[in-house]
């Protein structure tokens, strides 16, 4: 549905008091019994791209989830720009400038590229403005022969290159990539660290997970480690590759396994 006219924030309307982009302060998330994340404080800059790593089940897609007002607090405060969205639901977020792309791709597998594109834009702008937009997308991303080509027939890394450029189309200030280059291989991995880095020089602020270090090593600058629901550790990638806590909990485990 097109934004009506009811009252709602919009990104002009937001009050910046620093160039902190997202805050999350003390965010906690209980199911019944289990706490999955548990007292979390979080900041991101403008500009920045953070990588979010941790064993499985250290809460980081859990994180995500509460940032895009998925799942909601148990406890905490979540700030965007300045304002408070803690309680804001997912779609108003989306409108405030948070996107999100998933670990699994979420396309329409017999519709081409193109048409997988035009069904995300819809929600956020005019019809005469969605193929300009999209073309622009594209050739920023790199992607531009997967436009008419029916999604069934892209590979897992090619299908989520499409979901990264579909998640663009709402113009966010805050992109969150759930494990992109998981399932693939050297060659597209490496395309995606491109698309990444691109985007982040395009002044995209990135927030990713994953569990491939040489992936995390070759684009983030900084990194924050999660174990059981809570923040571990925090510095660069240097920083926490060489901390002994760090290569225990995570670094001499399985790297292959999911979040």
């Amino acid at each position: 549905m097109l934004m009506t006219q009811q009252a709602i924030l919009s990104r002009q309307e937001l009050t910046d008091a620093s160039d902190a982009l997202i805050e999350l302060s003390q965010v906690t998330r209980d199911f019944g019994g289990l706490r999955a994340v548990d007292h979390v404080d979080l900041t991101i800059r403008r500009g920045e791209l953070r990588g979010l790593i941790g064993p499985n089940g250290a809460g980081k897609s859990t994180v995500f989830k509460l940032i895009m007002g998925i799942h909601s607090l148990t406890s905490g405060k979540i700030l965007f720009n300045g304002t408070d969205i803690s309680e804001m639901p997912t779609w108003q977020r989306a409108r405030l400038g948070i996107g999100i792309k998933m670990q699994i791709p979420c396309v329409y597998g017999e519709l081409t590229g193109y048409e997988n594109m035009r069904i995300a834009a819809q929600n956020y702008m005019k019809n005469n403005e969605i193929k300009g937009e999209i073309e622009r997308i594209v050739e920023l991303i790199g992607i531009e022969h997967l436009l008419l080509q029916e999604v069934n027939n892209l590979s897992h890394g090619q299908q989520q290159w499409l979901e990264i450029a579909m998640t663009l189309l709402s113009n966010p200030d805050l992109l969150l990539l759930d494990e992109p280059v998981a399932g693939m291989g050297p060659e597209e991995t490496a395309f995606t660290a491109e698309i990444i880095k691109r985007l982040n020089e395009n002044g995209f602020s990135i927030i990713f997970i994953d569990h491939d270090m040489e992936f995390v090593r070759q684009i983030s600058k900084k990194v924050t480690v999660l174990h059981q629901g809570a923040t571990f550790a925090e510095g660069n990638i240097n920083e926490i590759e060489s901390n002994k806590e760090v290569i225990e909990i995570y670094l001499g485990s399985d790297s292959s396994e999911g979040t």
